[in-house]
């Protein structure tokens, strides 16, 4: 009897072993706070716990396991199996989806946002790129338009822009580059000293980030239809990390993907309705560039930039026009 009860009791403690090896947990690195930025992250945490019951689980980390510019780094080594980035951050690691940040693209909602990353995130040149830093891209994370706030008289004229110091990235600080303009790339959770201290006049940057790193606090001034372009900050996965997950988690993280996507566009409509009450509140103006400047800026910082990164991504060996096209392609798929 008592050899027959040590067999159970080691068949139990074997059991209790063969689950806890089933469980699989990643981590997740992201920086500044939750935020609408962060949504869909927190929304695919969620959802592959409870579809796992718990054995695939995710712990979301803000900063503590590495800087924003180096995420892709840390995803490359297996640092972490899961992270956010801006394309901005290093632009010649990511070269292909930089497409997307193009000024003047024309892209006009989140909707049509997430379309054409998709798109683009899809494409065999894009996968191939980013396999080099062992990443799969799993989702984006869709933002509107930028915009810029400013200290002091508002810019409403190209003019006013030749010489502002301007926090942009990637193809939103090309653009303000071409009318005079000196862009800055400092990290987002850089810009409130930056901007305090008059390091730069003016910061571009979607609702949601002049909410989330206090860039409205200490604004004058909005411009509500600059609307320059965007930056495209993916999440990726380390391949080795999801070659790993057995076939029911891969499962439940792939068809994840687009509830946490729709659950990130119903959050941030919420922050775009609540936006006009900010600007009142904090006593900021908004400030409309007319259509004749816009006209002149998106002739500036419209074709010639475009045309210029073809060339220049045509020389490196990828297929731009194709991926430029792609864009366009799917944008007026999108709007049928």
């Amino acid at each position: 009897m008592t050899h027959l009860m040590g067999r159970v009791a080691l068949a139990a403690l074997a059991t209790a072993f063969a689950g806890e090896a089933l469980a699989v947990e990643w981590n997740v690195s992201v920086w500044g706070q939750r935020r609408a930025f962060t949504e869909h992250i927190e929304k695919i945490a969620e959802l592959v716990e409870e579809k796992s019951g718990g054995d695939f689980t995710m712990n979301v980390s803000y900063g503590g396991l590495s800087k924003n510019t180096e995420n892709l780094d840390g995803i490359s080594i297996g640092a972490f199996e899961m992270a956010q980035f801006c394309a901005g951050y290093h632009r010649d690691k990511n070269r292909a989806i930089t497409v997307l940040e193009l000024p003047f693209m024309g892209v006009s909602n989140l909707e049509e946002e997430v379309a054409v990353s998709n798109a683009v995130y899809a494409h065999p040149a894009v996968q191939d790129e980013m396999a080099q830093w062992n990443a799969k891209l799993l989702m984006t994370s869709p933002m509107p338009q930028y915009n810029i706030v400013g200290t002091g008289d508002p810019r409403t004229t190209l003019a006013d822009f030749d010489g502002m110091r301007v926090r942009a990235t990637g193809g939103i600080g090309d653009a303000f580059k071409s009318v005079g303009a000196v862009p800055t790339s400092m990290t987002a959770s850089e810009t409130y000293n930056a901007m305090e201290s008059g390091v730069v006049d003016t910061v571009s940057f979607a609702q949601h980030a002049h909410l989330s790193f206090r860039t409205i606090d200490i604004a004058d001034w909005w411009t509500e239809n600059l609307n320059p372009g965007t930056v495209n900050c993916p999440v990726v996965v380390n391949i080795d990390a999801y070659n790993d997950l057995s076939d029911e988690n891969r499962a439940i993280l792939d068809e994840s993907v687009d509830e946490a996507i729709a659950y990130y566009l119903d959050n941030y409509g919420e922050l775009l309705n609540r936006w006009e009450e900010v600007l009142a509140e904090k006593g900021v103006e908004k400030v409309q560039i007319s259509e004749e400047v816009l006209a002149e800026f998106r002739d500036t910082a419209g074709k010639p930039i475009h045309d210029a990164w073809i060339e220049e991504m045509s020389a490196q060996g990828l297929p731009a026009q194709e991926l430029y096209d792609l864009v366009l392609e799917t944008l007026e798929k999108e709007r049928m």
